[in-house]
């Protein structure tokens, strides 16, 4: 049986992917958990300001108190101010977005971002998730600074993302993964299309200090404009600012406790 910490964090994931909210018995549905028991739960978690219930029709959502806590961490650590400039540069540079992503145990999140797209279509997932390493040219990147074996590891971990769940071309098998990691091993950043998502192309270069990797940075936007060329005409800026950002990473502690 699961903690009741483990509870409440299962709790405060699901209502972050719903911001409008959602109402009690669904919580229980999808935390598979007495009604009862999640009602206290929610009672507990509104006490402490992470949860309240909307005026309207009594439905629980988070406050920003989660939020506040993890945007003062990141402040506090000193990330944004070092790598935001570079960023900035390669966002102009490339007109798609650009993030950073720092490898945190054995997870990559993306914490930073600038966007260069100044008109037409905008891709802009969302920050602070963990990125599936399987079928996302940030994953790859970051494996290819790893052995294959250590690097089949990690995914082994999080498991095979699904051509349903993200682009058709999603690598299901381990020789279709690896020879993803081996292309952008050798090339130095990794190149995607249509694997994280339908109509999407990205490529990432990572970011290494000591021979370890802090992070990665990536490219990414729509297939109709971020080709294969245009990729291609991209990379040397996109290791360029990667080792940028990785000859700054001391003035972060967020990038030195992974190193």
């Amino acid at each position: 049986m699961s903690s009741l910490l483990e509870r409440g964090f299962k709790v405060l994931e699901l209502l972050a992917a719903h911001p409008e909210g959602r109402a009690l018995s669904w919580v229980a549905t999808e935390a598979a958990l007495p009604l009862s028991a999640t009602h206290r739960l929610l009672t507990e978690l509104a006490r402490c300001g992470y949860v309240r219930q909307a005026r309207n029709q009594g439905d629980y959502v988070l406050t920003i108190k989660l939020v506040s806590l993890g945007l003062g961490f990141l402040s506090a650590s000193g990330v944004v101010d070092v790598a935001q400039p570079s960023l900035d540069r390669l966002a102009e540079e490339s007109r798609e977005l650009v993030r950073l992503a720092i490898v945190d145990g054995s997870e990559l999140v993306f914490v930073a971002k600038a966007q260069g797209a100044t008109r037409g279509l905008r891709y802009d997932p969302d920050m602070g998730l963990s990125v599936p390493l399987s079928c996302s040219a940030a994953g790859h990147a970051w494996l290819s600074t790893m052995s294959d074996e250590d690097a089949l590891a990690l995914v082994a971990r999080q498991g095979f993302a699904t051509p349903d769940d993200h682009g058709p071309k999603a690598p299901t098998t381990v020789k279709a993964l690896l020879g993803y990691v081996r292309a952008a091993r050798k090339r130095g950043y990794s190149v995607i299309s249509e694997v994280f998502a339908p109509a999407m192309s990205s490529m990432s270069a990572p970011v290494v200090s000591r021979g370890v990797a802090l992070g990665v940075v990536t490219i990414a936007g729509p297939l109709v404009r971020l080709t294969e060329e245009r990729m291609a005409s991209l990379g040397e800026p996109l290791m360029a600012t990667a080792a940028e950002i990785a000859g700054l990473s001391t003035a972060s502690s967020l990038f030195r406790r992974s190193a």
